[in-house]
């Protein structure tokens, strides 16, 4: 494990109802401390999720995976503390990258960049002072359910280079025979959704997951 990072089981909630996201929050509570909400416009992705995001249950941490096209005016909206992940590809400016800080920073929030699998990992580096986290996408987003890219493990481990004390996810196609090889290449943090939602004891496959990624000590 790299120094001032932990490994975690994060589940990934990609649903289209409040009410399905509130189901899934509960569902998980009990495993986990972080949960991530991938949120969706129609327009980044071809998908659009939930986007009624008041009122979540207390008591979890929670980070934003902001699949839209101007994730700061979405970040505004988020009245607990949380980590904001925006997708570099929709940062074109540096008045961007404001918006977005001046957005997270409003209510406590922490501010992470996800990788699009064709996205080379220099675009992040003018703003690498300001990134608390990195997700590197191991599928292209937009559903669920997909293969797992392991060619871009060349990419975590790029990242684990130039950032070695942040912590970095992977999401997309994360189960028990991906963490491993995702964890060697230098990920801390790994988004599972079917891996984990797709079972019928969402307890036993999040503990079956934190065996696999070492997260169980």
């Amino acid at each position: 494990m790299v120094k001032g990072t932990t490994i975690e089981i994060i589940p990934a909630i990609l649903v289209k109802s409040r009410e399905e996201l509130l189901a899934r929050i509960m569902r998980v509570a009990p495993f986990v401390k972080t949960v991530q909400i991938d949120v969706m416009d129609g327009k980044f992705v071809p998908n659009l999720t939930v986007l009624e995001l008041d009122g979540l249950p207390k008591g979890q941490k929670y980070e934003f995976h902001w699949m839209v096209e101007k994730p700061w005016e979405s970040i505004k909206k988020i009245s607990v503390p949380a980590m904001h992940i925006v997708h570099i590809e929709t940062i074109n400016s540096k008045e961007d990258w404001e918006l977005v800080k001046g957005a997270a920073s409003e209510n406590d929030g922490m501010l992470g960049v996800a990788v699009n699998p064709e996205t080379y990992l220099d675009r992040l580096f003018p703003f690498a002072g300001d990134i608390h986290y990195i997700l590197i996408m191991t599928v292209r987003p937009g559903f669920d359910g997909q293969k797992y890219m392991p060619e871009m493990e060349k990419k975590i481990a790029e990242a684990r280079a130039a950032f070695p004390e942040i912590d970095i996810e992977v999401d997309g196609g994360i189960n028990l025979e991906t963490i491993p090889t995702a964890k060697r290449a230098g990920a801390n943090k790994f988004a599972a959704a079917s891996a984990i939602f797709a079972k019928k004891d969402i307890g036993v496959a999040i503990i079956d997951l934190k065996k696999v990624a070492g997260a169980l000590r």
